[in-house]
């Protein structure tokens, strides 16, 4: 018990001493860099300016090795000027050269602004303050809700890109009727959208359904209201809301209304007064029941 308690002091001590970490524990804990070291109630912490706590990382066991601390049980958290970052995995690998960890089995992430990412594995650079997966990822929101395979972005989910099979769902409360409206919208991929800046950016087959229409396009921005500010005391400040101000479609648009069709190269759509302005030879197939001579005074 004494030899435990020794190499958990020494491996703090070591960890804050800057750069010696990796050579200096090796060569307290090891010189077999084929065997490990098993310690329970491991934990780091990393400190930035004026001495500010910047991240930590802990685990219930751990098996130290010369290039790789293997953790079970893993709880890290990142904490930035406005936000808390948490993340939980069953394992993690945490490398003692590059800082990197890698996270596997039910690995959670999420933010003090309500984002919450899931996936099997992932990889948390914490210097690039980076997260990336090639797994499956469900990246939830209030009224959001993001899927995708293959990912990287800010530890925060500030900005995230998703490389394929992109899926966002959306359930905006409608103040007027009191009830949500859902919109989703798919394509192939990849999809860039950044939460501070309000807009998501879908590429390739891109699909989306409003109760209003369905329109496709090559390339589509789609522009978010962004959240009031002053609402809750908590409430993050540069986030989005769930409710689309305004989509642009770029390439091959084909938008669909009841039985009418349009074709377009480009075409844009305000939620607010739900108008369509096409450009680029549009066409515009209608198709009505009533009498077309009557209609026409013939």
């Amino acid at each position: 018990m004494a030899f435990r308690k020794f190499v958990f002091l020494t491996l703090a001590f070591i960890f804050f001493s800057g750069s010696s970490f990796a050579v200096e524990t090796d060569k307290a804990i090891n010189e077999d860099k084929d065997s490990g070291q098993q310690i329970g109630d491991f934990s780091l912490s990393g400190y930035g300016e004026k001495g500010k706590k910047a991240w930590d990382l802990a685990g219930k066991s751990a098996d130290i090795y010369n290039e790789v601390v293997k953790l079970k049980e893993v709880v890290g958290n990142h904490y930035a000027d406005k936000d808390e970052i948490n993340l939980t995995a069953d394992n993690g690998d945490f490398n003692k050269s590059s800082g990197v960890v890698h996270l596997e089995n039910n690995v959670v992430i999420t933010t003090s602004n309500g984002a919450k990412l899931t996936t099997d594995s992932l990889d948390w650079d914490r210097k690039q303050q980076i997260v990336s997966t090639l797994d499956k990822i469900s990246l939830k929101r209030p009224d959001m809700n993001l899927t995708g395979e293959g990912a990287i972005g800010q530890t925060a989910l500030k900005q995230m890109s998703l490389e394929k099979n992109v899926r966002l769902d959306i359930e905006p409360l409608d103040k007027q009727k009191g009830k949500k409206n859902k919109i989703i919208i798919i394509c192939d991929g990849p999809l860039e959208v950044n939460y501070e800046k309000n807009i998501a950016i879908f590429n390739n087959n891109v699909k989306v359904e409003t109760p209003d229409l369905t329109m496709y396009s090559d390339k589509m921005r789609v522009y978010f209201t962004p959240k009031q500010e002053g609402l809750k005391k908590d409430a993050d400040p540069a986030g989005m809301s769930s409710s689309i101000n305004k989509i642009i479609a770029q390439g091959n648009v084909r938008i669909l209304r009841g039985e009418n069709t349009s074709f377009s190269q480009e075409a844009v759509y305000t939620a607010l007064d739900k108008r369509i302005v096409l450009t680029g030879r549009p066409q515009i197939e209608i198709y009505q029941t009533e009498n077309l001579n009557a209609a026409f005074g013939n």
